[in-house]
């Protein structure tokens, strides 16, 4: 008499998508959501900024093209950057939370579902971008209902290029960080960073009011790229291709170091 036995299926089947889900994405925006330490500084204090800083100087040109023209005002400049500061900041807060993720052992249960780690990753990445469209979309909002004039062009081509060039190169860059900084501390480390870059990069003021040394370290900075080319519909200057490469080398850079230290973070369970 023979016994028949089955074989244990050790193997798991992948989802469709690599488990990626709507359902997952909507928990993820509702937990940043439910953060309001992330929301006042990813959406209240870029529109705050913006109110004190340039709403003040909202009859001032920017250019030598008067506002009679349909020249663009400093309020309008401002707008711009405090919405890509929003974005900036949402970004880089998403993509550390994973520190705190890794600290309190959820990254590690994750990774005994079918969930594709890079699909977490990537889920990660979008609910940090659709944060920081809600900083842009708040701050732009802020400077139509204060009097900001734009054409439908200068209002999408500076919304778009300053949202989707921050929120992706800089959700990589909160991402790297997560992945490095043990618990919170990655939060509080990239929100000095984030300062840091923008001062540096002249995301607050023009280059051309800063020392000539610093123009050319701000060249090299992350910040440089994206403002630069998330500004042009405004200042009027040609498109610079060497922005865009400056912003994809610094994607490239902190997707690869996202990528390393996240599989020797992997390498560890």
């Amino acid at each position: 008499m023979t016994i028949a036995t089955d074989r244990v299926r050790l193997d798991r089947r992948v989802p469709p998508l690599g488990g990626f889900t709507l359902t997952y994405l909507g928990i993820e925006l509702k937990r940043k959501l439910r953060n309001r330490r992330t929301l006042l500084f990813t959406v209240a204090f870029p529109v705050v900024m913006y109110i004190l800083i340039g709403l003040p100087q909202r009859d001032v040109p920017l250019t030598d093209t008067p506002l009679s023209a349909g020249g663009p005002s400093v309020a309008a400049y401002i707008m711009v950057s405090m919405a890509m500061y929003g974005a900036m900041m949402s970004a880089t807060q998403t993509g550390a939370s994973v520190a705190v993720e890794r600290a309190q052992g959820w990254s590690r249960q994750l990774r005994l579902t079918p969930l594709n780690p890079l699909v977490n990753v990537i889920t990660k990445m979008i609910a940090g971008m659709l944060l920081g469209l809600l900083a842009v979309a708040a701050t732009y909002l802020a400077g139509a209902v204060t009097g900001v004039q734009l054409d439908a062009v200068q209002w999408i081509a500076t919304g778009l290029a300053g949202w989707l060039l921050a929120g992706a190169v800089f959700t990589t860059l909160g991402l790297m960080v997560g992945y490095i900084v043990p618990g919170e501390n990655a939060a509080q480390i990239t929100s000095l960073v984030i300062v840091f870059l923008a001062f540096l990069g002249g995301l607050f003021y023009p280059l051309s009011s800063m020392p000539d040394f610093m123009q050319t370290i701000a060249h090299f900075t992350p910040v440089y790229g994206i403002s630069q080319i998330a500004r042009a519909p405004l200042t009027g200057d040609p498109f610079d291709i060497w922005a865009l490469v400056n912003a994809i080398v610094w994607l490239g850079l902190f997707l690869a170091g996202t990528a390393y230290f996240f599989r020797r973070d992997t390498k560890r369970v």
